[in-house]
Formats: C-alpha cells, structure tokens, sequence
C-alpha cells in the first residue's frame, strides 16, 4: 500500500478512494474520509458492511485493491508506527493460558513498553481485581477488556477498536465510553466501530457505512440536523432512503 501525500497536519488518519475486493467480490467501494486528531469517531453500519475491512486496511494488515490509506504522516502499516496505532479486534486476540498480568507483560515486551504501562492499562480498564487471574477464567466481557488494554499499551497515539462494547452490560459500557474519551482528552485519536446505533450519540464524529460506502461523515447532530431526525437510528434510515433514490434501482435490487 503506498501513499503519494500525507493528509493534513490535523488528520490523524486520511483515505483516499480506498477499494478492497475479497473473493472477487466488492467490499469497499471508493472510501474516502479523515479523522481529526484527538477525537472520538464512530464508525457505525450493520454487520457485513464492510466496518472491518475498513479498520484492518488502516492498521496495515488487508490487502487493497486500490487507493491509498495515511496514518499519523505515514502509509498504513509503516513499521514505524508499531507503537503509534492500537488495534483491538472483535475475538480479544490474548492467550488463555496466562493470565492478566502475564499477557500484558508479554505484550508489552513486544512492544518495548515498560511495566508502568502494564499497570496503568490494567487500571485503566478496570481489570485491577482480576490482575492475576488466568485468561481462561474470565468472563467474555473481561476478556474484551483484556484485549483492549493490550491495545493501550504504549499510550498510542491511534486506537482502532473494533466493536469493543459488545457483548457488556450498560454500565460497564458508559464506564468504557468515559475511558474512551478520557483518551481522547489527553490527546489520543480513536476510531470505534459499532452496529449499535444508540453508541452513536457518544462519538463526536459519526461515519456511517453501509455496502462498503460511505453514507455519511458529520457529527450526531449536523446529521439529525440534515435528516430532521429525532435519532440516529431514524438518520441512517433516512440517508439509506436517500441513496435508493440517487441510486434508482440499482440500489433497490442490491448489490453483492
């Protein structure tokens, strides 16, 4: 992947006309967009949309068909941005067999990180009980703590996050979105995804997907502003109205 310019100095992340196909089938269509430093984006659509896609072309580990992906100044998957980005996927990528502690040490070395990281990442999530507690033994929502707090190792400056609050109860989710924006106060870009419309409405940006498109790129209330909207679930209904009809019936008989 390579990139013929860096986005400006405010993008933390810029794409430019990104394609990626999979099984000779289309999963990006032409994406492009920019998240600014130090905000909180979320990256909403429904499973299947190609959300995932999107955030493995912008750590640098999916292959493109075409375009280009920026990341803090440099092409997607620059070595040089190993202790820059953090990416925490959908399955917590941890081993079972250590625990807490042990997993973050681990992960840590790899990323030539000191302990204080570990033990201010531990805090950070909330995993300070279950420190010393096998990974095996945790609980799935434990676990996607776990996996995110192997991504705060190094206080990166990008975090990807790939649906991070599924699967955990209300208040462990408002605690998450509080860390969440915590980071970002102090400077941290992150990109969330989520299928959860009502998660939405914590992000300061939205960028909503659907087909491997673009649907929208505003912040909650431009966006309910726009449609006229009471919510953001009705706003993604209405800008999916919108495209069948610029689309004609292309789009009303979908496409693969």
């Amino acid at each position: 992947m390579s990139s013929t310019s860096a986005g400006p100095p405010q993008a933390a992340v810029s794409v430019r006309d990104l394609h990626v196909d999979r099984g000779g089938r289309p999963v990006l269509r032409g994406v492009s967009f920019e998240v600014p430093r130090g905000s909180v984006v979320g990256l909403l659509g429904p499973s299947g949309c190609g959300k995932t896609t999107l955030m493995r072309a912008i750590v640098g580990v999916q292959i493109v068909k075409s375009g280009t992906v920026t990341v803090l100044g440099r092409p997607a998957g620059d070595p040089a941005l190993r202790r820059s980005v953090g990416y925490a996927t959908q399955t917590p990528a941890v081993y079972t067999d250590l625990t807490v502690t042990e997993n973050l040490r681990y992960f840590a070395a790899v990323l030539g990180a000191s302990h204080r990281h570990v033990h201010r990442a531990i805090e950070e999530v909330g995993l300070r009980p279950y420190r010393d507690r096998q990974a095996a033994t945790l609980s799935g929502g434990q676990r996607s703590r776990l996996s995110l707090a192997v991504a705060l190792l190094g206080e990166p400056e990008l975090l990807v996050l790939d649906e991070p609050t599924v699967g955990l109860d209300p208040l462990l989710r408002l605690e998450l979105w509080e860390l969440f924006h915590r980071l970002a106060s102090r400077g941290t870009t992150l990109l969330i995804s989520s299928h959860v419309m009502d998660e939405a409405a914590r992000c300061r940006r939205l960028l909503l997907m659907r087909d491997g498109e673009i649907l929208a790129d505003d912040t909650p209330e431009a966006l309910r502003a726009r449609t006229k909207a009471a919510d953001l679930e009705e706003v993604f209904l209405h800008l999916i109205a919108e495209r069948r009809e610029k689309n004609g019936p292309r789009e009303k008989e979908g496409r693969p």
